[in-house]
């Protein structure tokens, strides 16, 4: 096994079974503001269940994602057909050593739809997302994977949003369906994951970098006030009621065109998530 490929696959592990030092501190405040209540219970059962997943290397959940990938290519550097196969690679063993729960489903085009092929025993045959590739500055080769589960993707939206002129009005509607959205979740506490570009692909590459680059310790004012605001709708941990229904929002905007729209894409990401990782190929 190839030096990239071991990396490949022991990042997609640490994704799906640790929280990081910031993810960890940011659950620890969140119990602190409200205790005694059933919501700081479901979040301290939240945070053991993660510790205990990362001291014996086990998925942070049942739904253990499908593996979303993220790379970052500085301007001396160079991406190769062989370095992306050998990616795809270590992302299949990545998800045989977690282990992934077996989701790939076989078949053709309508088979796939409806599920008619059936699954694939074998947790990498599980395909990732397509690559998204950023240039960056600075001199590194970096894949950060994100392991994202079901839950949140059927309870995101990208839609358009008409902003008025004002950064108030777009932010009105985001939080108009972050809270529906957080409330029918369920796996809350939610971290809100924004993009806000020109098109629905480029909303979305903006809201998986989002997730790539967010931090509980730094947040905007802009990200501070989506988060206050669907904290007041008072849903709280699996729905329960509380002061913590969203930890934090990690939102990235994009460039934007001359036109009454910006395109947002949500996702309300579960109590684990976003679960990534990062390594330098």
């Amino acid at each position: 096994m190839s030096s990239i490929v071991e990396k490949v696959a022991q990042c997609l592990v640490e994704a799906g079974s640790t929280f990081r030092e910031d993810q960890k501190e940011a659950y620890r405040k969140a119990m602190e503001s409200d205790p005694g209540t059933s919501s700081c219970w479901v979040m301290r059962q939240v945070l053991d269940n993660a510790l205990v997943a990362e001291e014996r290397h086990s998925p942070l959940c049942d739904d253990t994602g499908i593996p979303h990938l993220f790379l970052e290519v500085g301007k001396n550097r160079q991406v190769t057909g062989e370095l992306l196969f050998q990616i795809q690679e270590g992302v299949r063993e990545g998800l045989r050593k977690l282990p992934g729960r077996p989701m790939a489903i076989k078949g053709d085009d309508m088979e796939r739809i409806d599920q008619s092929g059936g699954l694939d025993a074998d947790p990498g045959a599980l395909a990732p997302s397509p690559f998204i590739i950023k240039p960056v500055e600075d001199d590194v080769l970096r894949l950060t994977v994100m392991m994202l589960g079901g839950g949140p993707a059927i309870r995101g939206v990208t839609q358009r949003v008409f902003h008025r002129h004002s950064v108030n009005a777009v932010v009105d509607e985001i939080v108009n369906r972050a809270i529906p959205a957080v409330s029918q979740l369920g796996c809350s506490p939610c971290t809100l994951a924004i993009g806000i570009g020109r098109s629905q692909f480029e909303a979305t590459a903006l809201m998986m970098e989002a997730m790539a680059y967010g931090d509980y310790d730094r947040q905007s004012d802009f990200e501070q006030t989506i988060t206050q605001r669907v904290n007041a709708s008072n849903v709280g941990a699996l729905g329960l009621g509380g002061k913590t229904s969203v930890l934090a929002t990690f939102a990235k905007v994009g460039p934007q065109r001359a036109s009454g729209v910006r395109i947002v894409a949500l996702r309300p990401c579960c109590c684990f998530e976003p679960r990534r990782a990062s390594v330098n190929l």
